[in-house]
């Protein structure tokens, strides 16, 4: 449903995160056969996580695919715990989007508003509703990126065309 009152837009994928307790088994198939390159890497204590990132695509449809593993298998959080991660969307305006969404009942994981590894702003909507904000992933994390302005414009023009 399209509602006008919504001061954003969903434009596309940005990303998929995949995890496991070896990121080198996910690197033999999405890197070795399937061919794509590596275009960086990421590592944090804070998120818990050593990962390669690899490209499927390119310019403004570039689609991140990142390989993870937990640095401590035994601490959260567990990016290994489901092997399809989270799934990241590119949003048009970011913190419109949180406060919109948040005012309509979802609930985001902590952390707020903060850089992403690929360096572009992000949050999480958390995988499961809670009293205060029912609407969720419904098992799924789903990461907002604040697009860029060549991914704002690509998209617009592709909308444009298919009008």
């Amino acid at each position: 449903m399209n509602d006008p009152s919504r001061p954003f837009r969903i434009l596309g994928i940005q990303q998929i995160a995949l995890g496991a307790l070896d990121k080198t088994r996910l690197a033999r198939l999405w890197v070795e056969l399937f061919g794509l390159p590596v275009t960086g890497t990421f590592r944090s204590e804070r998120e818990n996580v050593d990962e390669d990132i690899v490209a499927l695509g390119a310019g403004p449809f570039k689609v991140e695919v990142d390989l993870m593993q937990p640095l401590d298998p035994e601490k959260k959080p567990a990016v290994h715990a489901t092997p399809l991660n989270h799934v990241g969307l590119w949003v048009d305006d970011l913190p419109k989007a949180v406060e919109w969404l948040s005012a309509h009942g979802v609930r985001f994981a902590p952390g707020g508003i903060r850089r992403g590894a690929a360096g572009y702003d992000i949050c999480f909507i958390h995988p499961k509703g809670n009293d205060e904000f029912p609407v969720s992933g419904e098992g799924v994390l789903i990461e907002l990126v604040q697009a860029p302005p060549e991914v704002i414009e690509a998209y617009a023009t592709i909308a444009a065309a298919a009008r």
